[in-house]
């Protein structure tokens, strides 16, 4: 009994403690819900060709590109409708994350593109949907280009240039002029051709010409940029591309400063003083020309010529009808204002001349009105005279196929005898606006003698503000010449 009552006595406190007795610190573990498995991506759409309320060229336009954040697919050939009909939707060849939406178009008619959501889904994981759209946009009325150049007033010859490879490069310009555009890519501000070669590793063309920046000829020779060796240059030359030159004229912040800049608000320098012998502003001025001579005269010794376009963009917002604190020039070289512009031209002009380069065709830069008649003036006070511009360029961001059309009339007819050529085009940085096509301004009526395609590193697979797909439908526009097609003008 006694042994009973022990073990009774034992097994009491187990007992109290497996059932929980009154201590409130012994809890039992209660089984936790399992949490709904989450998606492992998310879809979002990152850029299109034809961005909403755009206006477009009808033969111009056969396909919307969609482009995903991540690798997309296509689970509804059929969830598109183009004015109420269906059409088709698949996914693009060689571009994982982007989609493409074929269009027949009309001219002068307005479109509204629906796709309903969960057409296009992640390609890991179909639960996740990419979002519906709709999309407004518009074709132009079509003009067809005329097949003669459109001004018969515009010289046959260039205004100083005089070596061959000069005569010949201008005269291949004429002979295109009006009849079709020539492709240009900016070299990254850069000694090299390193965006042409991306191009046609994305297009399987050339742009026919490359654009080459001295914007940093005042660190110049350095292990990273020498423009004192023309090899680049040759190596384009040689595989019959063209040469375009322009010059971001740096600088230094403030007298023996070895910081430099292009920006008025950055800089003591002033324009005016460039005419005063013996000023720090006269001595950089000049000493940076010679430089810039120094490779001039090295190409033209090695056959080669180009257009050249340097002091662009002078105006910036200073035509603007309401002045205030912004209405300024964005250059140094235009804060001084029209008149200390123009003789800084000139003078450029002439010291070029007097140092016997010959092998330049001049291109001068209008602000136009930046597309608003109402907002600001033309900058035609600009302008250093027809002795001494031998094509007028206008640089465009983001600008649909209709503002391209109005900003080349109004500028063809301000300038009547001068070719006009598309300096600069490219993404609207503010508005992430696509600029118009080459086929889509071309066929819209802005026949521009050339366009040139800014560079932007990280930007598609091409580091230039334009897309892929705006590249692939620019080289292969039977209006666009590449450079495969551009003669032999070099010896």
């Amino acid at each position: 009994m006694l042994q009973t009552k022990r073990l009774t006595l034992l097994l009491l406190p187990l007992m109290m403690m497996a059932c929980g007795g009154d201590d409130d610190n012994i809890t039992a573990e209660q089984p936790q819900p399992t949490p709904p498995p989450q998606p492992t991506v998310t879809i979002a759409l990152e850029s299109q060709s034809i961005s909403n309320g755009a206006e477009v060229a009808a033969t111009a336009t056969t396909a919307l590109v969609l482009t995903y954040n991540i690798p997309a697919k296509v689970t509804d050939s059929d969830g598109v409708t183009l004015n109420g009909t269906k059409t088709a939707v698949t996914s693009k060849p060689g571009e994982p994350n982007s989609v493409e939406i074929a269009l027949q178009l009309q001219d002068d008619t307005d479109y509204v593109l629906q796709m309903a959501e969960g057409v296009v889904v992640a390609a890991a994981d179909a639960s996740v949907k990419a979002p519906a759209l709709t999309l407004t946009f518009k074709t132009v009325v079509h003009e067809a280009p005329p097949t003669e150049p459109t001004n018969k007033d515009i010289s046959t010859t260039p205004l100083t240039a005089s070596t061959p490879a000069a005569l010949k490069l201008y005269d291949y310009f004429y002979q295109q002029y009006g009849r079709k555009t020539i492709s240009s890519v900016m070299a990254n501000v850069n000694w090299n051709n390193d965006c042409a070669d991306k191009v046609y590793k994305l297009t399987g063309k050339y742009p026919a010409m490359n654009c080459y920046d001295f914007i940093h000829v005042c660190f110049s020779p350095a292990n990273w940029i020498d423009y004192t060796t023309i090899a680049p240059v040759q190596s384009w030359v040689k595989a019959d591309g063209l040469v375009q030159l322009m010059w971001h004229f740096n600088v230094p912040k403030k007298q023996g400063s070895t910081d430099y800049t292009c920006t008025p608000s950055e800089t003591t320098f002033r324009a005016k003083n460039v005419f005063t012998a013996g000023s720090w502003e006269n001595k950089w001025f000049y000493s940076q020309m010679d430089k810039v001579v120094a490779t001039m005269l090295k190409l033209q010794e090695a056959g080669i010529a180009a257009t050249w376009r340097p002091f662009h963009e002078a105006a910036g917002n200073a035509t603007a009808r309401q002045q205030a604190s912004w209405t300024k020039s964005w250059f140094w070289w235009g804060y001084d204002g029209a008149d200390v512009y123009k003789r800084l031209w000139v003078t450029m002009f002439d010291y070029f001349r007097q140092k016997g380069v010959n092998n330049l065709i001049w291109i001068w830069t209008t602000q136009n009105y930046n597309g608003n008649s109402t907002l600001y003036q033309q900058d035609t006070d600009w302008y250093p005279g027809d002795q001494y511009v031998d094509m007028v360029a206008r640089d465009l961001y983001g600008y649909n196929a209709t503002k391209n059309k109005q900003e080349f009339t109004q500028i063809q007819s301000c300038y009547p005898n001068k070719m006009v050529v598309l300096g600069e085009c490219g993404r609207d940085g503010n508005s992430n606006t696509e600029a118009a096509r080459p086929g889509e301004f071309w066929t819209g009526g802005a026949l521009w003698g050339h366009f040139m395609v800014w560079y932007q590193g990280g930007q598609g697979s091409t580091d230039t503000m334009c897309s892929d797909a705006w590249w692939k439908a620019a080289m292969s526009n039977p209006n666009v010449i590449t450079r495969d097609q551009v003669p032999k003008l070099w010896d």
